[in-house]
């Protein structure tokens, strides 16, 4: 029998990537190939790319071409780019970069074994075209569903089959015949594969796909497609598994979580989801991301403040808080909205945790514009602030746009606004000083002896941790209650309350 062959999945940018990735391995491991961790162990190396900006897009090229130094050296013997950049760019990325064997779109993923396998035996699969992905669904949303199964949606059906139902409605699992282990069982007929690539105790699931905001300087849409939200029955079914799979945190991903249901007929399923997920047996937290500040609604904002186990947790999407720049990036908002929108938080959860994003050095951006952004920084609290010098997306509506400030007058904005926030959002974590706050444990007796997790207002990966004073007791996935007794920078230093035993839950 002949030794099965082996592929690397090397994952680059946001979340959404990394279930991708995830999906992909899914499909790998149900078609007998074997998933290792190093692309030098693998005969293939898949690198999931990233496509948003030129420092993410620069990192992705590294990586094809550091797989790439393997070939002669280690067991690797192709190289096949995957992911927002080779969707977005194709042909131009395989002809541009030869190391790479192949460049393969979301089209290829349902096929991704057979691409592979035609790669290594030296075959040659077409590099994949570009297509504005925004036009092969309907512009109505309604008009979506039941017409996703004939566009390729990483993390949806592929059947064309769709149905607006309740969580209590969910499908039994499906049972698929000779499946490894640790590969999903399909939660339903429309419910995409996923093996874990990961043992930690946090795992993302993707809510929906797409996006229908037309930001003047985001090309998203135009490679990831028009908003589409996946079925409540998936979104749970896929939870329960990685529950099973000793997942205690569930983060909910898509490019705008605020607009999910909207093309299942109900622009508020997510506060009727929400309780739902939070129900499953396992589950201690969960959080939910990548929120449209113009579109929060009193109702989910009650649900995110008030619902056991699901984290008072806010990344909201501000970009800016001057209002005529706002208007210039498409969007919505000014800085008293916003702060008004974070009073409406607090007051219903003072603890609440809020993060956002900001770009500095927009066209047209004034002294007056980078004044008003640092008084709304300066008033908002914010636990977690990541800034981004403006740089052209081709594409988009704002590469066309007059006024573009000068590179050096960006990156000194850019330095200038960075030094605030990180002043700002310490300040903030001392602000914690004497709270209780709930702690998911991720890492017990680690390098230095440590034991380390994150609060409820600490995402993974981007907002700080919280190191526990004693892991006596613990393991990773426990929740326990801890007092924060100091801080540095945004992350916190926290005594575990009233012993290990009763501090636990979960």
């Amino acid at each position: 029998m002949p030794e099965p062959r082996t592929v690397a999945l090397v994952t680059l940018g946001c979340a959404r990537n990394e279930v991708d990735s995830e999906e992909l391995a899914g499909r790998l491991a149900a078609d007998g190939w074997q998933l290792v961790e190093d692309a030098a162990d693998a005969d293939v190396a898949v690198v999931n790319t990233c496509g948003f900006v030129d420092a993410a897009k620069k990192d992705s090229v590294d990586a094809l071409l550091e797989a790439n130094d393997l070939k002669g050296q280690a067991r690797t013997q192709a190289v096949v780019a995957v992911g927002c950049m080779a969707e977005r760019y194709g042909k131009e990325l395989a002809q541009e970069l030869p190391e790479a064997d192949g460049v393969l779109g979301f089209d290829d993923y349902a096929d991704i074994s057979d691409r592979l396998r035609t790669i290594l035996s030296g075959g040659i699969h077409a590099s994949h075209t570009p297509r504005d992905r925004r036009k092969l669904l309907p512009i109505s949303p309604a008009e979506r569903q039941g017409r996703g199964g004939a566009v390729a949606l990483p993390g949806h059906a592929q059947d064309g089959e769709a149905a607006a139902v309740t969580g209590a409605e969910a499908a039994a699992p499906v049972e698929v015949p000779d499946l490894p282990e640790g590969v999903a069982p399909a939660s339903g007929p429309r419910a995409p594969l996923r093996r874990r690539l990961g043992g930690g105790p946090v795992a993302s699931v993707k809510l929906a796909s797409g996006c229908d905001r037309r930001c003047a300087f985001c090309a998203i849409p135009s490679f990831r497609g028009s908003f589409i939200s996946r079925r409540p029955s998936d979104v749970l079914g896929e939870t329960r598994w990685l529950a099973e799979q000793g997942v205690t945190e569930v983060m909910l991903v898509s490019e705008n979580n605020t607009s999910y249901g909207k093309d299942l007929g109900d622009i508020r399923l997510l506060e009727t989801l929400l309780p739902e997920l939070a129900a499953v047996d396992g589950i201690e937290r969960i959080r939910v991301s990548y929120l449209q500040p113009a579109e929060m609604r009193p109702g989910l904002i009650d649900v995110l403040t008030s619902t056991p186990k699901v984290a008072p947790y806010f990344d909201l999407s501000f970009q800016h808080s001057a209002p005529g720049l706002l208007r210039a990036m498409r969007r919505f908002g000014d800085t008293e909205r916003f702060l008004e929108l974070l009073e409406t938080i607090r007051g219903k959860a003072p603890q609440a945790g809020v993060r956002s994003n900001f770009i500095v050095g927009f066209p047209g951006e004034t002294e007056d514009d980078v004044a008003e952004l640092e008084r709304f920084l300066g008033a908002a609290r914010l636990d977690a602030i990541g800034v981004f010098g403006y740089s052209d997306e081709e594409g988009t509506e704002a590469a066309g746009y007059d006024g573009k400030l000068d590179e050096d007058e960006v990156a000194a904005r850019l330095a200038r606004v960075s030094r605030l926030a990180e002043e700002l959002t310490a300040q903030r974590a001392e602000e914690r000083l004497g709270e209780t706050v709930d702690v998911l444990v991720e890492t017990v007796g680690g390098e230095d002896g440590e034991t380390v997790g994150r609060a409820a207002h600490q995402a993974p990966e981007t907002d700080g941790q919280t190191l526990l004073t004693s892991g006596e007791g613990l393991r990773p996935g426990m929740v326990v209650a801890a007092k924060v007794v100091d801080t540095d920078g945004v992350d916190l230093v926290a005594e575990p309350l009233g012993g290990c035993t009763e501090a636990v839950r979960g």
